[in-house]
């Protein structure tokens, strides 16, 4: 598993700062550290994503606070790292049966 950023702040200036070069596994956490989403963002389209879930009703992580994430080389390798991560840590606005 590839290591991860410490947690940041969720908000519009952090997300500004997200690399785009590869694809990102990224987490959603609560002030208590809580994990309640992990997801993937293609190489490219990190930061659209992740403001999507700053900015949409329909994608907004409600009580997400901070933020950690990790490149990986190819889409693929991230998503079966998000699921295993799922699985592991089942957070509470992820799909456990993904």
């Amino acid at each position: 598993m590839r290591k991860f950023t410490n947690a940041r702040k969720f908000n519009k200036t952090t997300l500004n700062n997200i690399p785009e070069e590869k694809p990102v596994l990224y987490r959603f956490l609560n002030n208590s550290g809580d994990e309640l989403y992990d997801g993937v963002a293609k190489k490219g389209r990190v930061q659209d994503r992740l403001l999507e879930h700053l900015n949409l009703k329909k994608e907004k992580i409600s009580g997400a606070t901070k933020i950690k994430f990790a490149q990986f080389s190819s889409i693929q390798k991230a998503k079966k790292a998000e699921k295993q991560l799922v699985k592991k840590l089942q957070p509470k606005f992820n799909d456990q049966n993904k």
